[in-house]
Order: C-alpha cells, then sequence, then structure tokens
C-alpha cells in the first residue's frame, strides 16, 4: 500500500460510514478513491451532467445549488455529495463548486453500487427511507434504556434511614440507589426499612450503609426487557439499578414494568371514554408522554405515532361534547366541531395546543348559538385542563368568529379567496387543515368540496398560497450547515417544529390545494400529489423521505427530554447528533429547500 493510499484510509477511519467497514474492506474501498485538487470557485459538475462517482470532501468547501440556482447546501471537511443523483439515474440533481481550494475524493459508481449491495451499514447510511411499518413495543425486546421512568433518586452510605424514608416519601419512590462519588454501592427500599429496621428495632439514625443491599445485581441500558423479567424473576426482587460502567442511571421496578403494560393508546382511549370527570381524562392524557416514549422505543414510523397520540386528543375532544352535552341538554340544532392544526392533520407530538372550530346548521337561532357559545367554552376549557392549552391565536370555538353557521363559514371561505390579503392567507392555511371530530359531518362535506374547486381555479389565489408556504424554510447555515437560533433559551438549538416540519406541512397543503386533493395529512398529500401529477414521482419520493426523517428526529429527541424527565419540546441541538444523523438531517433539510425552490419559481406548475 502506498503512501497515498494509507492516508486516504487513515481519512476514511473518521468518516461513517466508511469507518463500520472490515480493514481489508476499507484499505480496498481506500485503493478505488480518486484523490483530485480543485482551486476555488472550480465547477465540480453541473445539473444534468453524469456522475463519475461519489464525492467527499477531504480539504476545503463545496457549495451546492439547485436547478434554480439558490444554495442549499455549503459543505465542509467528511461531507459527502452526488448520491441522490447516483442512486437515481447516474445524473447530477444539483451543481457544486468549490468555494476555496480543495481536494476531493471521489469514490467510482460501480464501488459505490457494490458497497451499496455488500454492506448493511453503508446501504442503510445512504438510504434515508423510512419504513412505514412500525411494531408493537414488546417489552421482552426492549432495551432497558427505554424503560427508565425518571432519573434515579439517590443518597450517600452516612445517610440515615430516617432522612432515606423522607426522601423516598417527598419523590415518591420505593428505593433509593446509593452512591459514593457517584458509584453504586449498594441499594435500600421501603421493604428493607421494614424489615431490617421497625421489625428489628433499630435505631432512625443508622446509617443506610447497614441496612442497604451492598453490591446489587444490576444491567446496563443496552440489555432486554427480557433480561430484567429474568432476573426478577429468578432472584425475587422488585428494584433493578441500571448502571453504566459504576454509575447510576436510573432504577427500574416491577411498578415500572405494570405502567409500561398498561400504557397504549388503545387503553388511554378505553380510559378517557369511560371517565366521569375532566380531572379523571387528565390523569389519563397525562401518560402520554410516557405513550410517546414507548411507542419511538418500538420503532413506530413517526406518522403512526402522531396518528396514535392524535386519536387520543379525539376522543379526549368527544368525551367533553359529549360531557357538555350532558350538562346543557341536547344540541338545539345540528352541529360540527372540527379540529385545524396539528390534530386536525393528524400529526400531534408531545408538544400540543389546541385549534379548532364549530359549524352550525343554517337553521339555528340566535337563542340556539348561546347554547354553542356554552359548549364550546366546556369542551375548550377542559381540552386546556387536559395538556391542550388554549391556542395562544384563539383559533377556538370559544371565539364567536370561528363558531358560526354554515352560510357564513361559506361566506369566510370565498372572501378569503376572492381577496387573498395576508391574513386571508393565514387563515386559508389554517382552514384548510380542518377535519370533523364530532357531531354532523355532512356540514362541512359540500364545503370542502366547494372550496378546494373555487381556490384551485383562482391562479392569484395559488400564488398567494404559494408565497405563504415559502415563510418557513429549513435551518440550513453556511456553518457546519445548520442556522441555529442565536439567542435566548433554546440559543444553538434548531427549532424541528417551525423550521422543521412546517415547511414541508406547507408545501403539502399547497399540493393538496393544486390538486384538489381531501385528504388533510400531510404525508397522505405528498404521496396523493405524486400520484395526481401534481409533482413528479421522484420529487414525492423525495420530499416524503426528507419529512420522514425530519418528523422522526423531532419525535426521537421528544422522547429522549421525556426519558431525562424534561418535557417534552420542538428544540433540538444538531451538536446532540452524531455525524451520520447531521448529515441526513442536513440532507434532508435540503431536499426541502428544493422543493420550496421549485414551487417559488414555477407557482402553478410544480415539478
Amino acid at each position: 500500500m502506498d503512501d497515498a493510499v494509507r492516508t486516504i484510509q487513515a481519512f476514511l477511519e473518521a468518516v461513517h460510514p466508511y469507518d463500520s467497514l472490515p480493514k481489508d474492506e476499507l484499505a480496498r474501498v481506500a485503493g478505488s478513491f480518486i484523490r483530485r485538487e480543485y482551486p476555488a470557485g472550480t465547477l465540480v459538475y453541473s445539473l444534468g451532467d453524469a456522475l463519475e462517482g461519489l464525492f467527499l470532501i477531504k480539504r476545503g468547501g463545496v457549495e451546492v445549488v439547485d436547478r434554480n440556482g439558490a444554495l442549499v447546501s455549503l459543505l465542509a471537511p467528511r461531507n459527502t455529495f452526488g448520491e441522490r443523483g447516483l442512486m437515481r439515474d447516474g445524473l447530477a440533481v444539483t451543481t457544486a463548486r468549490t468555494t476555496e481550494d480543495s481536494v476531493l475524493l471521489t469514490l467510482p459508481k460501480a464501488e459505490f453500487q457494490r458497497l451499496l449491495a455488500q454492506f448493511p451499514a453503508f446501504e442503510r447510511f445512504f438510504n434515508r427511507g423510512r419504513s412505514a411499518e412500525g411494531r408493537d413495543p414488546q417489552l421482552a425486546t426492549l432495551k432497558v434504556s427505554e424503560l427508565i421512568a425518571r432519573r434515579p433518586v439517590t443518597c450517600e452510605p452516612a445517610t440515615s434511614v430516617a432522612e432515606a424514608a423522607k426522601i423516598m416519601r417527598d419523590t415518591k419512590v420505593s428505593s433509593l440507589g446509593v452512591t459514593e462519588d457517584g458509584k453504586l454501592r449498594g441499594i435500600v427500599t421501603i421493604r428493607d426499612l421494614s424489615n431490617r429496621v421497625l421489625a428489628e428495632g433499630r435505631s432512625p439514625a443508622v446509617p443506610v450503609s447497614q441496612v442497604m443491599t451492598a453490591d446489587p445485581v444490576s444491567l446496563t441500558p443496552d440489555a432486554l426487557g427480557s433480561d430484567i423479567l429474568h432476573l426478577m424473576l429468578e432472584r425475587g426482587i422488585g428494584h433493578l439499578p441500571i448502571v453504566e460502567g459504576e454509575r447510576l442511571v436510573g432504577m427500574v421496578t416491577q411498578t415500572d414494568l405494570t405502567r409500561f403494560q398498561a400504557v397504549s393508546s388503545a387503553v388511554l382511549i378505553r380510559d378517557v371514554a369511560s371517565a366521569e370527570s375532566v380531572e379523571e381524562m387528565a390523569a389519563v392524557t397525562a401518560r402520554i408522554p410516557q405513550l410517546l416514549v414507548q411507542l419511538i422505543g418500538g420503532n413506530h414510523a413517526h406518522e403512526v405515532v402522531t396518528r396514535l397520540i392524535t386519536d387520543i386528543a379525539d376522543a379526549v375532544t368527544r368525551r367533553l361534547l359529549q360531557m357538555a352535552e350532558d350538562e346543557l341538554g341536547p344540541a338545539p340544532a345540528p352541529y360540527l366541531w372540527l379540529a385545524c392544526g396539528s390534530q386536525g392533520r393528524q400529526e400531534q407530538s408531545g408538544v400540543s395546543d389546541q385549534d379548532n372550530c364549530m359549524m352550525i346548521d343554517d337553521g339555528a337561532s340566535d337563542a340556539d348559538m348561546e347554547y354553542f357559545a356554552k359548549l364550546a367554552k366546556i369542551v375548550s376549557d377542559g381540552l386546556h385542563a387536559c395538556g391542550y392549552v388554549y391556542c395562544p391565536g384563539d383559533m377556538m370555538a370559544t371565539n364567536e368568529r370561528w363558531r358560526q353557521r354554515v352560510s357564513v363559514w361559506r361566506d369566510y371561505f370565498r372572501r378569503w379567496i376572492a381577496t387573498p390579503n395576508p391574513e386571508a392567507q393565514m387563515l386559508a392555511s389554517v382552514m384548510f387543515d380542518l377535519r370533523p371530530i364530532g357531531g354532523a359531518a355532512r356540514l362541512y362535506r359540500d364545503l370542502q368540496e366547494e372550496t378546494l374547486a373555487e381556490a384551485s381555479k383562482n391562479s392569484i389565489f395559488v400564488a398567494h398560497m404559494v408565497a405563504n408556504s415559502l415563510k418557513h424554510t429549513p435551518p440550513l447555515g453556511l456553518i457546519r450547515g445548520f442556522a441555529t437560533i442565536r439567542s435566548g433559551e433554546h440559543r444553538h438549538h434548531i427549532d424541528m417544529k417551525h423550521n422543521g416540519v412546517v415547511p414541508v406541512v406547507d408545501l403539502g397543503r399547497v399540493y393538496a390545494l393544486m390538486g384538489r386533493i381531501p385528504a388533510v395529512n400531510t404525508r397522505a398529500r405528498l404521496l396523493a400529489a405524486g400520484e395526481a401529477g401534481v409533482i413528479s414521482h421522484s420529487g414525492a419520493r423525495d420530499l416524503v423521505e426528507a419529512f420522514d426523517l425530519i418528523a422522526s428526529m423531532r419525535l426521537e429527541n421528544q422522547a429522549t427530554l421525556v426519558r431525562s424527565g424534561r418535557k417534552p419540546d420542538n428544540f433540538l441541538a444538531p451538536s446532540d447528533l452524531s455525524d451520520f444523523e447531521r448529515s441526513h438531517l442536513r440532507d434532508a433539510f435540503v431536499v426541502v429547500r428544493t422543493m420550496q425552490s421549485a414551487v417559488g419559481h414555477n407557482k402553478g406548475a410544480l415539478t
């Protein structure tokens, strides 16, 4: 092996997925790369060029622009480019140019395809698609890390048993990890305090080191749920410390196992349907974060997770409608409660406010409208109590503007379409995501068909909706590939909602409008748009894959926050991601930016 190949191999050892290859295979691959030097400003390839292979930056930088000349990415050493063209028909789908004197390594096309076919890790890295099929989160096959319910509660060996009992009482736990300098030394449980202190008549001042179970059996976070079950049954224990090295990272108890098996969307919906009060329902919805953790831990696709979580919100809403009617009496006229926003699209995550409205039969009298005002307040207040907080923009049925007869709603939509000012664009965007939840669905069915037909024929309205869809952009920056928040609580984070999911949601809404597609769910809209020819099959495929990755990483981050004892939110720190994850997330944002550029330049003729 000559020095040049040896240098390339050393470089590849720090680049994923090459670092996953066997050593002899890595040496072979290193010898396949072609090394070239490019002065600053050199055109590497243009849109439509036949690609000779996959490009990897060893030194320098490269800018990638789309077919419209819009910058989609600025790449640095260890970044790869050109793979999208190679995985299609071998033709470049972007244009790449060096931004400084650079050294690029080129992996020949045939060698790239061989690696994809022979090495699963390599194929997974470059295949961004996520399967829509999930699997049930079976307790026995889940990793232990998915079962840890909270941060471990600990005390020191010298802590008195009286103080230990107070800690357990105040933190509502049944065991403490006994640690010294961060290392696990033992475990003390409520049962130990009963059997080894009270039953023996020992003083409450006795240190826990004298009554604890020293050097307890433990597991690591990457063990399986079956390991917990086997150990608990074999040893007759109810508490199992989880350690990394000697450091205690969690405690799994029999209660945790029971809670895990009791939490499923079906169980939560059953409990909601049988709840007799708002307080009972709030106790049910408080279990949603744990459901999120389990669904993510069970490798469910993001659209399955959000659908199951939204189903619970739907069930809560319908139960509240029934409770309101029980309190106020039967509705004096047919009505329909509709959800918009993420609930309307069936895309709720661990963070959701309420967005809703009400359509009422035209035969309702003014006196009848007073009834519906009271009903809306009961339902909205109940949703707020259950964690679906009031909409900051007052997009709720409690606002008289959004609690109207069908004829008024028809007039709303007609005016928004005829005069698409900024407010009309915003309101139309929200209302195009409407989905009936409870009541007379017929009140909306005809209105939806009429609105889609009228809106799609109005080219000015469509153009305004396109412009509105471009207000949220992916966080692609010139430094390390991401533009993060610059100040405040979420400094150096990406907003995975407004700059991640929302740009795709907005595109999906525009495609649905142009194709008169009745689907409200974003993923369903994208797939239907591809089938209807509103966008190309390849464009639809790329955008679906990008959306799958962005939405999945958003949910995974929320599940991570829940596991650490924090409330889920939409802010992700790129620094928390591996090179592998950052690379794919950047690629997904590039796809979204490219599709936005296409819709912005083509308006009425999307490609």
